[in-house]
């Protein structure tokens, strides 16, 4: 039987019976909103499994995010969390109550050759991978021109794909667009991209590859006027996963041009009690009540110019005496913002699957409700909360001012970085992750002959101000010394090779 079927099989063991609303198709971004509550524990722990009692409790990162535009706020979305005023979402019809209890699933163990051969042959690349430190590699040979496919040998094999036109370099490359620098993609051809269903079909062998082929697809994305997006979420323990997709770019011809994913499917891990649909929506409204106003404004705390400090007292120039300890009460404070009603989003759907969270450094697929938010003005999107009872729930550990170092089970960091892009003839590398609200971020490059490192560093805006849980995401960009070319971009956090998007 081969791994694919085995693949296969799994997932049609359906894990708990889910009673599910409609869907909308979301604009690809998605709303973390986390709180928690109750004592002690790691989410490392969730490791172990269905062990005797109960689960370990579970640490949800601040700053969650899914690996495609999940959660999180995408382009041109609005904000589920609703600014300053918040948001309130008001269910349109009765909510499921789902399973009474779910599992978490995690990544776990390591891709091995024959795997990536697989993904390489449903891609069309030709020879055998070689393994470069953690990652497996099909390179391009001679003048570098050619697939190329990179694959952390670590589950849950982030692997990235990318066909280059390399050609000659130096004095000899002709000057302008007609010669990208070596490692670059060739700009893709104006025209009319395929059609979504000859998009899905073309994508169709690689996600049997992948063990994908149940996965909810979609194909509406067009980059490049020409090049149709083609975003896959897998089925993961019998129910729908959001913020593990799979993106492959299609071009005219049929062709896979580009495309990132994960290739080792999670493994189960420990059983949590969790929440029904209408308990976790609530939930979700109460962590979206918003910040209230930020930064500089507000109410005057000194008198007007030119007026007395005592302005305004009903016993001031009225030759009654002040009655002792009766002053007058100030009147409260209200700014604009206090006075506006929160934003109301009526919610459409809602479905029980499993969403992509940093547990305690670690990415795993976290239980969670599936909201379609659908506002009157704009395009529908996706707002998720963890189902997890909340009893089972520690608070987010504060960020450290100094890099910590792994813990003693040897548990490596998350990626912080999604994806990148290069633009200026490859000289500036532009990344995406993401972020909270109450925080700035930076990013340095470190250079070498065969790899670009790249550290996200973040600094928060006022430590000891209580920040919303709202993820959004973020783009820096970063000079390189030397025009990248085919090398490498990786995470520093986590070593993990970065996607080109």
């Amino acid at each position: 039987m081969s791994g694919t079927e085995n693949v296969r099989r799994r997932r049609n063991v359906l894990a708990a019976s889910v009673a599910a609303g409609v869907l909308l198709a979301g604009g690809g971004g998605v709303y973390l909103a986390t709180t928690a509550s109750g004592g002690g524990g790691t989410g490392t722990e969730a490791r172990a499994g269905d062990a005797a009692g109960p689960p370990p409790p579970l640490r949800l990162g601040s700053g969650s995010a899914d690996t495609r535009g999940g959660p999180g706020i995408a382009p041109g979305e609005p904000d589920p969390g609703g600014g300053p005023n918040g948001t309130v979402y008001t269910a349109k019809g009765p909510l499921p109550q789902g399973p009474s209890s779910a599992a978490v699933h995690r990544p776990g163990g390591l891709v091995t050759s024959a795997e990536v051969t697989r993904l390489a042959e449903a891609l069309g690349v030709s020879g055998s991978p070689a393994l470069v430190g953690d990652v497996w590699t099909i390179r391009p040979e001679k003048d570098g021109s050619g697939p190329r496919l990179d694959v952390t040998r670590k589950a849950p094999g982030n692997w990235t794909y990318s066909w280059y036109e390399g050609g000659p370099a130096g004095d000899t490359c002709l000057k302008g667009k007609a010669c990208p620098p070596p490692g670059e993609t060739k700009p893709s051809p104006g025209g009319t991209p395929l059609s979504e269903a000859a998009a899905k079909a073309a994508a169709a062998p690689v996600l049997k590859a992948l063990g994908q082929d149940d996965a909810k697809v979609s194909a509406t994305q067009v980059m490049n006027g020409s090049v149709r997006v083609v975003n896959a979420d897998p089925v993961v323990g019998g129910l729908p996963t959001y913020g593990w997709a799979t993106g492959l770019h299609i071009a005219r011809d049929g062709r896979t041009v580009a495309g990132s994913g994960t290739l080792k499917e999670p493994v189960e891990g420990a059983t949590y009690p969790v929440i029904g649909a209408a308990k976790a929506l609530a939930r979700l409204n109460e962590d979206s009540k918003g910040t209230g106003p930020i930064g500089i404004g507000g109410c005057a705390t000194d008198p007007p110019a030119g007026e007395a400090p005592d302005a305004g007292r009903p016993d001031v120039g009225t030759g009654q005496e002040p009655v002792p300890g009766n002053a007058a009460p100030t009147p409260p404070c209200r700014t604009t913002v206090d006075m506006a009603p929160p934003e109301q989003v009526p919610v459409t759907g809602a479905v029980f699957g499993l969403a992509a969270q940093d547990v305690d450094g670690e990415r795993l697929l976290v239980p969670s409700w599936l909201f379609t938010a659908d506002p009157a003005d704009g395009a529908p999107y996706t707002v998720v909360r963890a189902a997890v009872a909340p009893e089972y729930l520690t608070p987010p550990a504060k960020p450290s001012p100094t890099p910590s170092q792994p813990d003693g089970d040897g548990t490596a960091p998350v990626r912080q970085i999604e994806s990148f892009r290069t633009e200026d003839d490859g000289r500036k590398l532009t990344v995406s992750f993401w972020g909270g609200v109450c925080s700035t971020y930076t990013v340095t490059a470190e250079e070498t002959p065969s790899q670009v490192s790249v550290r996200v560093a973040e600094k928060p805006i006022d430590p000891d101000r209580v920040c919303i849980l709202v993820a959004k995401e973020i783009t820096r960009t970063v000079t390189l010394k030397s025009p990248l070319g085919d090398r490498p971009v990786v995470d520093a956090a986590s070593g993990e090779a970065v996607p080109r998007r």
